[in-house]
């Protein structure tokens, strides 16, 4: 069983262990576990795994009425979750972070059931540090982890990524197709996650009140919530070389057209970033909790992998920068090596074989 979710960085790693545990033995059985009304409960079913939800909600930073029924929904998750393990009787429980994982890993440590969580950041989610006591293995994605874990517990795997992006320097060609863009010219590639980023984009609005560099194209995703507001600029963008999109369904080609990335700094971006090799201006979200973000991304900047501008900063500072920085190929070249030295392409299959060992235990107690 596979439990944890909430954001597209606990959920995308959760399926690519899934993919990876099926490529090593097609026959196992996965069972996902969610939070009610969540984003995985959508995600999960279309990448072709079963997902049961949990009533489970984090407390709100504001007051509010809802937090008064956290306790309930709480003891209702960790009902359900014991009935799951009963009725689905799992070798391995994994948590990969988020509200779901909380009720399905304390049930099924107090079962017995061997177990093991995944940390995708540099500073630990408080889930996950409540669990790591419990759990019989901790998969990490960076070095210092000891200060939230205890170290004997501790595996250094990196971060599960989409496996589609481990190759995509031959796709070039096909993604200039894809997005209808121009050879010969440099591609600014800009997101902030799939429910968007104010900042970025309220930056990348400052392009289309200027005269468009016509050496650079731009590839934007503007994200959902905030596509209705911005769609009716897109063809007026369209003719300045920029092609605005509420969403990107291939960013493996959205990669490979890249020459320079703009972009918040969750961990799987940052793990993507690293395994594709390319240059980056990261814009840390100031919006999540214990502002894990920036710790990321100060950790890739010390190590020469990233340019960083402050959330707070970006509006003013960040078309320059990297107007400035795409034209600086010696920089760019710099912080994608740098960047790419930090990549763990088989994080995936270290963190199946930790799985392994987790079932022989349970084989052997069994």
């Amino acid at each position: 069983m596979i439990s944890g979710g909430g954001t597209g960085g606990h959920i995308f790693p959760a399926i690519a262990i899934a993919d990876a545990l099926k490529k090593q033995d097609p026959s196992t059985d996965i069972l996902f576990v969610g939070a009610e009304g969540k984003m995985e409960m959508e995600r999960v079913p279309k990448a072709g795994y079963p997902i049961a939800g949990l009533p489970i909600r984090g407390i709100q930073r504001k007051l509010t009425w809802q937090n008064a029924l956290v306790p309930f929904r709480l003891l209702r998750s960790l009902w359900k979750a014991g009935a799951l393990l009963r009725s689905f009787r799992p070798d391995v429980v994994v948590g990969v972070g988020g509200y779901a994982s909380g009720p399905l890993l304390i049930t099924a440590t107090r079962k017995g059931i061997p177990s093991l969580i995944q940390e995708q950041n540099s500073y630990a989610g408080m889930t996950n540090r409540f669990l790591a006591r419990r759990v019989n293995t901790i998969c990490v994605a960076y070095p210092g982890m000891e200060t939230y874990f205890p170290a004997e517990k501790i595996v250094e795997t990196g971060n599960p990524v989409r496996a589609d992006l481990t190759e995509i320097e031959d796709k070039r060609p096909e993604a200039l197709r894809y997005f209808g863009l121009e050879e010969g010219k440099t591609t600014i590639l800009a997101f902030g996650g799939s429910l968007g980023a104010r900042t970025i984009n309220r930056s990348m609005q400052q392009l289309l009140k200027h005269e468009p560099d016509e050496s650079i194209q731009v590839i934007w995703q503007t994200g959902k919530i905030y596509w209705e507001q911005l769609h009716p600029e897109a063809e007026t963008a369209k003719q300045k070389g920029i092609h605005m999109m509420p969403f990107i369904d291939r960013m493996d080609l959205a990669y490979a057209a890249a020459d320079l990335v703009i972009c918040r700094a969750g961990a799987l971006t940052i793990s993507e970033l690293c395994l594709v090799g390319r240059p980056a201006i990261l814009v840390p979200s100031p919006h999540v909790a214990e502002d894990h973000q920036t710790r990321n991304a100060q950790l890739v900047e010390r190590l020469g992998g990233c340019v960083q501008i402050a959330d707070r900063e970006a509006e003013d500072r960040l078309v320059a920068a990297a107007t400035n920085l795409i034209h600086d190929q010696n920089k760019c070249k710099a912080l994608g090596t740098a960047i790419k030295k930090l990549a763990k392409p088989h994080a995936a299959e270290q963190i199946v074989q930790e799985i392994l060992k987790l079932k022989t235990i349970n084989e052997e107690l069994v």
